[in-house]
């Protein structure tokens, strides 16, 4: 055992590791962007953001290992062919899928792109494409999700909306979580008059499993500011996305 959970401050106690106890808190009452920049931290999150390279391919092989056991359970041959180098690949996807862990929100995503702007009218970003996996049964969800703010003396690079994004929907996720980690983020990031976030997804949980309904998608929305206080506001973001998908 070394030392990199005590100088990350992890306590441990007789009941168990923290990745065995609840949260005190749900993840949207913690601080947007945490003290290091970022956001809403796990253990593992810094854990992974800190490792060599020779510890990622120490995780890998732990990932892999594990997926040979579920591969002999569901009365597969992990020995055959076509499975020989599954478990390793299907191990660096998941580090792929679930990359948003280790990202730094300020370093990584946001990166100095937020500028003195003398603009108090909407900007809106819409259609920005997110695969994420949800948590309950780590099969994929993916859909658009529309992104809208009103600047208070200060704009974001545009790209930076899609990565900011992208960032949550890398980790494992519900969509309620994800549509508020985007909003509440923009909110702590800009500090503008409004943030507005609606996605539209389809979930294969629902697709390939349990009721198989191939048609249904979810939405999901987060107002802030004055989005949520003014009706008129609101009600032109969503009259401007309802154009638009004409």
């Amino acid at each position: 055992m070394n030392n990199r959970n005590d100088l990350m401050g992890i306590n441990r106690n007789e009941t168990g590791t923290p990745l065995n106890m609840k949260a005190s808190s749900p993840f949207t009452l913690n601080p947007p962007v945490d003290s290091d920049g970022f956001s809403w931290p796990s253990v593992g999150t810094k854990q992974r953001s800190i490792e060599s390279p020779e510890e990622e391919q120490q995780r890998i092989e732990r990932i892999a290992d594990a997926v040979k056991v579920i591969l002999n359970e569901v009365g597969e041959d992990i020995n055959r062919e076509g499975l020989l180098a599954t478990p390793e690949r299907y191990a660096k996807a998941m580090l792929f899928f679930t990359k948003g862990y280790q990202t730094n929100i300020m370093d990584d995503v946001i990166n100095n792109a937020v500028f003195e702007e003398d603009h108090d009218e909407m900007v809106i970003v819409r259609d920005i494409e997110i695969h994420s996996l949800c948590e309950h049964h780590l099969v994929p969800f993916f859909g658009k999700v529309h992104i809208a703010y009103i600047p208070n003396k200060k704009v974001i690079g545009l790209s930076k909306l899609a990565r900011l994004a992208e960032m949550y929907a890398r980790r494992l996720q519900v969509q309620e979580r994800l549509t508020k980690q985007i909003a509440l983020a923009l909110s702590e990031i800009l500090k503008p008059l409004g943030v507005a976030v609606v996605i539209e997804a389809s979930h294969m949980c629902m697709v390939s499993r349990g009721v198989q309904k191939t048609g249904s998608s979810t939405m999901t929305s987060c107002m802030l500011g004055c989005f949520r206080d003014q009706h008129k506001t609101r009600e032109e973001f969503l009259t401007l996305l309802n154009k638009s998908n004409r």
